[in-house]
């Protein structure tokens, strides 16, 4: 006994000195310096300090109207993927509290009883209660590996809970600003259809002057009922668009309260800024960062399965092996302290040991790829933003042009000089003009959520 009890002293005595025999090792990130030259062609037009302060800045201050940030704000309560992503967090994080308790000995309190009896003698009952402890030395980081790889899919699950919040926000700032253009074009249609409703009586009065002819009588007619198509077809995506974003707010069909298109305002310039810097706080990469680092320290704890296990166990027990209970007992102390190294497990372990390091491998090439990704994601971002703005300038000059121009044919017709067919082309090009430029303010728009979601976008 005393011989045993020198012995486990003398190991833990040694264990501080041992620990530098493991195999642990610290993750490290890999080379990516690949990632410096992920924007191309779009740094002449911006300025980096820009972008840089655009990345840090929350949903609340690049989406400012006061009605998408109610229903952002319901949907990050109610929206169902995002509910989801916060238990998976709370289960990484009793995962991880696990694995830290996991370098605490195990205690327990058991108890025992027997009774027996023979020909002739009276029965003899034992009986013995006491607790036990076992405590498994870490020596070769198994349990720190598996520690560490319980906080990297921690950092993992928060990662993903947040790349669920921005697409969230991202996706619902998307839609809320399609109704809004949606029903800036139904506006334009509806005054559209009311022009042509003028141009049909005013035809008619010609044509009963006999200033003009049934044909222009029957275009007009047409242009009124191709306008009278397209307001249906905007209201059933009007209609269709609302219940699909309720469904992604997680609440009943409701009508969307929502502003007017042409009073969105937002930043006059945007940049790339350093990709590098920016990219890396994308919950998307930190995501598969951190899965890179959960696989790196599985491959660590597969590697440890070649070395010994040790472990320290202990009871002690009150024993009574008299008749009766009352009799006096006595304690019994035991010490024991075992090694378990591991011969032949049919190919077990070196199968882990095999597929831990492809796994790893995988995931390196996976969190470079999803470097890739996003600065493909932020130069598209900007490319549309940018090009948006451009035709946007353009539809506003051609916009003032086609309205002159209406306004010359009538006054042509007026005179006698022209038909009133030129006149219903012009409206007609000018309702296809105006339906243009909405799309256009809305592309832009749609450029600004774009490079928040590819930038990580702040959820605070």
């Amino acid at each position: 006994m005393k011989k045993t009890v020198h012995y486990i002293f003398l190991l833990l005595f040694l264990l501080p000195f041992m620990n530098g025999c493991g195999i642990y090792t610290r993750y490290e990130r890999p080379d990516l310096s690949f990632a410096d030259s992920l924007y191309t062609g779009i740094r002449q037009e911006t300025q980096q300090t820009d972008s840089a302060s655009f990345a840090n800045l929350s949903w609340r201050e690049v989406f400012t109207d006061s009605l998408l940030q109610r229903w952002i704000e319901c949907g990050m309560e109610h929206n169902t993927d995002l509910r989801v992503a916060r238990l998976r967090t709370e289960e990484a994080e009793a995962v991880l509290q696990s694995s830290r308790l996991a370098f605490l000995p195990s205690v327990s309190l058991g108890g025992q009883g027997q009774a027996s009896h023979s020909d002739g003698r009276p029965a003899q009952r034992t009986y013995s209660v006491g607790p036990s402890a076992e405590w498994e030395l870490d020596i070769f980081g198994r349990q720190r590996n598996a520690k560490a790889g319980a906080k990297a899919a921690l950092g993992q699950s928060r990662a993903y809970e947040q790349a669920m919040q921005t697409r969230l926000v991202a996706t619902v700032a998307d839609s809320y600003y399609t109704l809004l253009m949606l029903d800036e074009q139904l506006q334009i249609s509806r005054r559209t259809l009311t022009t042509w409703q003028e141009n049909i009586r005013t035809l008619s009065a010609l044509k009963r002057a006999g200033k003009t002819t049934e044909a222009a009588v029957l275009q007009a007619r047409a242009n009124k009922l191709e306008v009278e198509g397209s307001i249906l077809t905007l209201e059933k995506r009007i209609g269709e668009l609302e219940n699909t974003v309720c469904a992604l707010l997680g609440i009943a069909p409701v009508k969307l309260e929502r502003g007017v298109l042409a009073d969105r305002h937002f930043p006059d310039s945007l940049s790339a800024g350093l990709p590098l810097s920016l990219v890396s706080n994308r919950p998307d990469v930190r995501e598969a960062e951190f899965a890179l680092m959960q696989s790196f320290y599985a491959t660590g704890e597969a590697r440890s399965a070649f070395y010994p296990r040790i472990t320290l166990s202990g009871t002690i027990r009150w024993t009574n092996n008299a008749e009766t209970i009352s009799n006096p007992g006595t304690w019994l102390f035991n010490a024991v302290g075992s090694l378990v190294q591991p011969l032949f497990h049919k190919g077990e372990n070196v199968a882990r040991l095999k597929i831990a390091r492809a796994q790893q491998q995988e995931a390196l090439l996976q969190f470079r790829q999803s470097l890739l990704d996003a600065g493909n994601e932020v130069n598209n971002a900007l490319i549309l933003w940018q090009t948006a703005r451009k035709r946007l300038g353009i539809d506003r000059k051609r916009i003032l042009n086609l309205k002159a121009a209406v306004w010359n044919t009538k006054l042509l017709m007026k005179y006698g000089r022209t038909h009133y067919l030129e006149v219903l082309t012009a409206q007609q090009k000018l309702l296809q003009a105006e339906l243009a430029e909405s799309e256009d303010r809305y592309d832009e728009i749609q450029g600004v959520i774009t490079l928040y979601h590819a930038l990580g976008g702040e959820t605070k």
